[in-house]
């Protein structure tokens, strides 16, 4: 998903910037000789790392050892591939879910590592911390801008639908629309509904990429974000007015709820030139339109 929003904005932007792109069946990142075989190659002067194994709660839950070994060995294999082939800025992507889960709120920057972890994304935490280091280390101990951006929950065009290991938006969004075509009088939620949670949408995402890896120098790790945030069940309601949904939503407490509150501070972002532009209600019906073409043709990730 990020990185088509990137792809679809360098192509729109900065037709002068060539892309050096290759599907999955050519590059796995999990292996190091594929690897080093594309930075020899293609000796990229930029990088923009978006890959990641990535899930909801469910899928965390399910896979922890996929979730830490295969996202600690691509950011391994990519950021020393790259350094030893000569790229001097490389832009890693993680995500606000590094931050402790009793970390004051808003999430700020200096909170890393200052106290442990939510439990139900533990594994994928602690994969994009050792990525984060790595950049920061890089650039530490060799003068390369390697750095990192952390994004809050990521929503829009060409997302993972899966029934059960998708996040919080495009899982509400999939049950909500079948509620709708099956007209079912309601939609199960986990937990209470009340845990709160921030939304960027993608193509936003992907202009703040752009901005930060054009800085002189930005920080070592930067949170991207809107600071604004939205009960889960406040949420449901809003994409079941999008999708035209008109049943009730029933709250299922004895699955777990997460983190209470999760909001970023992105003031620090802000204070570089970049805003969010798309608000959560429109970028839910530019969303759902999406979803609805994918179906239309059968392309829906994660169906």
């Amino acid at each position: 998903m990020v990185g088509s929003a990137v792809c679809r904005l360098v192509q729109s932007t900065y037709p002068e910037v060539e892309l050096v792109l290759r599907p999955r069946s050519e590059l796995d990142l999990c292996n190091p000789e594929q690897v080093e075989r594309f930075f020899r190659e293609n000796r990229p002067d930029a990088v923009i790392f978006a890959a990641a194994k990535v899930g909801g709660i469910v899928a965390n839950a399910s896979f922890p050892v996929e979730f830490l070994s295969e996202n600690v060995r691509m950011a391994i294999h990519a950021i020393e591939s790259a350094y030893r082939n000569g790229v001097t800025r490389f832009l890693f992507l993680g995500s606000t879910c590094i931050y402790p889960k009793h970390a004051p709120q808003p999430l700020a920057e200096p909170s890393l590592l200052s106290s442990p972890l939510e439990s139900t994304n533990e594994a994928y935490a602690l994969a994009k911390i050792v990525g984060l280091k790595l950049c920061q280390y890089y650039r530490k101990q060799f003068g390369v801008i390697y750095h990192s951006a952390m994004p809050t929950n990521l929503y829009g065009p060409g997302d993972n639908y899966h029934p059960e290991y998708s996040h919080v938006i495009p899982g509400l969004l999939r049950r909500i629309h079948e509620a709708k075509m099956h007209s079912l009088p309601a939609v199960t939620l986990w937990g209470t509904g009340t845990p709160r949670r921030e939304f960027l949408y993608v193509d936003d995402l992907a202009k703040a990429l752009l901005h930060l890896i054009c800085l002189d120098s930005p920080p070592d790790w930067i949170n991207v974000g809107t600071g604004k945030e939205i009960a889960i069940l406040e949420l449901a309601k809003m994409i079941a007015k999008t999708v035209g949904f008109k049943g009730d939503f029933n709250l299922d407490t004895s699955k777990p709820d997460g983190t209470p509150l999760k909001r970023t501070d992105p003031s620090l972002v802000f204070s570089t030139g970049w805003r969010p532009q798309t608000e959560l209600e429109e970028g839910l019906r530019r969303t759902y339109e999406d979803f609805l073409h994918r179906i239309e043709h059968d392309n829906l990730r994660g169906k």
